[in-house]
């Protein structure tokens, strides 16, 4: 795995519960400001998603992504609602 997906994923795993964090801040927070679609490829083969909550990262307007990678966007919206946030 190379760095930049490495970074990816611990900046992932800081979002916390309850909260939601958009594609261009994990970008930031993993050193490259203009990469927030190579963050959504990166989540999208996300290896552990139980303990790299990806389903908090959602895209520059707030809305969850339609290509959510573990069970699409009513899938994404249904894990965060169970956290109490709404979109």
């Amino acid at each position: 795995m190379d760095k930049f997906s490495q970074r990816v994923y611990e900046v992932v795993r800081g979002v916390p519960y309850g909260q939601t964090m958009t594609y261009g801040q994990v970008a930031r927070l993993a050193g490259s400001p203009r990469a927030a679609r190579a963050v959504g490829n990166i989540l999208h083969r996300n290896p552990d998603p139980q303990n790299i909550p990806c389903h908090r990262v959602v895209n520059a307007r707030g809305e969850v992504s339609q290509n959510y990678a573990f069970g699409g966007s009513h899938a994404q919206t249904e894990k965060l609602a169970q956290e109490i946030i709404k979109l």
